[in-house]
This record gives structure tokens, sequence and C-alpha cells, in this order.
């Protein structure tokens, strides 16, 4: 695994507490949406619903690694401004994590246009009382407006590759299984983690150090 593969499982596992207020109270409500005799099938129909939504956001980072690849190669620009942003973006996610800063859900309004256009098709897919509903369904989730995802899709912009930018968002949408997923005592250990202080600081000063090594590289090579 690539360093910025890990560094998006990570920003997905720590951010997943924002997760939970967004979309925890949907999941939990999606969940109650499966007809009784579809909740036998036990992890299916979550599972469909969490693959749809990492399928829309992988589609989300190609098709926004191919742009800014596609826009550094027309402008003639360095990549190296592209990490150098990287890293930027990485610094904020880490600021983000650590609750010192919550810039990022400005970026959620972007979204809200959007989402208010396809939630309606949402609700035609109700009740979930198959696998195709499921997954389609998961589908028009991964469109929710939430700052971390487009900070995140920021980042898959200067990936450098359509795949590169696929995994980032993929990659960021694992780390955020562990809360959408949890139940019971699972769910309520995972919340006492993340709220511990310590781990949330140390983690985000992870996060921090490798936002900050980024854009030495970039400006190592741009200066010298």
């Amino acid at each position: 695994m690539s360093p910025d593969f890990l560094a998006a499982i990570l920003i997905g596992l720590l951010g997943s507490s924002h997760c939970l207020v967004m979309c925890g109270g949907i999941a939990s409500a999606l969940q109650l949406s499966v007809p009784a005799e579809q909740r036998r099938h036990g992890w299916n129909f979550p599972l469909l619903l969490s693959a749809g939504r990492l399928t829309t956001y992988a589609l989300f980072g190609a098709l926004v690694g191919y742009f800014g690849i596609t826009a550094m190669q027309v402008t003639g620009a360095s990549m190296l401004w592209l990490r150098l942003l990287a890293g930027l973006l990485l610094i904020a996610m880490a600021l983000y994590i650590s609750r010192l800063w919550f810039g990022l859900t400005l970026l959620e309004k972007i979204g809200q246009g959007l989402w208010q256009r396809l939630q309606p098709l949402s609700k035609a897919l109700l009740p979930l009382d198959s696998a195709n509903k499921a997954y389609r369904y998961g589908l028009l989730w991964g469109f929710l407006p939430c700052g971390l995802v487009y900070s995140t899709l920021s980042w898959s912009l200067a990936s450098g590759s359509a795949l590169k930018g696929a995994a980032l968002m993929l990659g960021f949408g694992i780390g955020t299984l562990p809360a959408l997923l949890a139940v019971g005592s699972a769910a309520n250990a995972l919340r006492q983690l993340k709220a511990n202080m310590l781990f949330r600081y140390a983690t985000a000063a992870i996060l921090a150090i490798y936002g900050f090594y980024t854009i030495w590289l970039a400006l190592q090579r741009l200066v010298f």
C-alpha cells in the first residue's frame, strides 16, 4: 500500500466521527427500512449500501484525478504544484480531525444543490427490499454533501492519475466503514476511542507530519 492510500484510510477512520453525525442516522434508518425477512441475511444489505457509496467515491476520485493530470499536461504546469496543494489539504484535514478548525464543513454547501436534485431519486428506492435497490441507494448516498469527502476529493486532484485518484477515495471510504457498520458495544468503543483527546491529537499529528513532508518534497524540487 502506498503512503497516500494509508493516509486516506486514516482520514476516513478518524474523520468518521463526522460521518456518524452526517450519515449515522441515515444508516440506521436505512437498515430499519429493510423488510424483516431481508434482515435475516445479516450484513448483506449494509455491505451493499456501503459498496454503492464507495463505488461513487471511487468514480469521483477517478474523474477528478484524470482532470488534474490532464489540466497539468494542457497548461504545461508541473505536477509538483498539485503535490504542494495535496500537502496543504492534508494539514487542513489534520486540523479538522483534531477539532482545532472546522473550515472544511463550509465545503458541504457546494454539494447541497446537487443533493436536493438526487434526493427524490433515493426516496423512490425505499423500502430496500432487494439487493439491487440497496446497492443503487448506496450509489446515491455517495452524493451526500460532506466537507471531509470533498477535501479528500480535492486531494485526489493532485494524485496524478485517474487510478490513483480512485484509490485515494476508495481508501477514504474504507476508513469510514467501521463507524458506519459498527453496532452496539463496538460502536460505543469506537466513539470513545476517537473522543480521546490524546488519541485524536496523536493521529492528527501523524497526518500533519505527512502533509508537511509532502510540501517539503514539492518545494525541494521546485526550488532546487
